[in-house]
């Protein structure tokens, strides 16, 4: 599914430094830049509620009202706070509709595959995103995929991605794979019996330590 264009209110924020940014939190709002096409920076400010419930969604491409003039721009980078668990800063880059960019869309698997049913089976995630090329217009909310009938394992050549939308990574990447967990207890039991069922060492005396064992016998006898 391509990104649908957000539009979102934002406001200009004369002050920065992190008093300001942490009252400005406080206040219910999500402190923010605008940079790229060689135009000066702005730090903004936008409603967090509203922009975090755009960027669960997997909104990457906004249009941002600042100050009477509309931006499309590009959800660049997200700062989180100490503990990871919330956005503290966010970064935006100007875009045009028909430029090239690269950006990171989220994998999405449905369906539990069959050999996950198997004996020691266990499904391993190797990526929950992937790195595609494609215009602004064109970028994915994310890549689903159901992975019912895998095999061991699915890769980033086994993805449908939608007109105009590469992968820059290798087709043979894994973006999951059934590994098979052995049984330690079970392992352990099958070493007791190949122990129990091993016959013990026979230690062989040397010959040379018989023929000195008959030379001091024969000594004995001849005193």
């Amino acid at each position: 599914m391509t990104n649908e264009q957000i539009s979102i209110e934002a406001e200009v924020r004369e002050r920065t430094g992190t008093r300001f940014t942490q009252r400005l939190r406080k206040s219910g709002r999500l402190p923010g830049v605008i940079y790229g096409q060689e135009t000066t920076p702005t730090s903004i400010s936008l409603d967090e509620k509203e922009m975090l419930v755009h960027l669960h969604s997997g909104a990457r491409v906004m249009s941002l009202n600042v100050s009477g003039k509309t931006e499309t721009c590009l959800v660049k980078d997200l700062q989180f706070g100490f503990l990871g668990d919330n956005v503290i800063h966010i970064d935006f880059a100007r875009v045009n509709l028909d430029q090239i960019v690269t950006v990171n869309v989220p994998v999405i698997t449905t369906g539990t595959p069959k050999l996950a049913g198997d004996a020691g089976a266990m499904l391993e995630v190797i990526r929950n995103e992937i790195e595609v090329e494609c215009k602004v217009s064109d970028i994915p909310s994310e890549i689903r995929v159901d992975i019912t009938e895998m095999g061991e394992a699915l890769t980033v050549g086994d993805l449908e991605f939608p007109a105009g939308v590469k992968p820059t990574i290798e087709p043979e990447k894994h973006i999951v794979h059934i590994t098979i967990v052995k049984d330690e207890e079970a392992e352990g039991e099958e070493a007791g019996v190949d122990a129990e069922g091993a016959e013990p060492e026979v230690i062989s005396k040397d010959k040379g330590d018989d023929d000195a064992t008959e030379e001091s016998s024969n000594d004995g006898d001849e005193g």
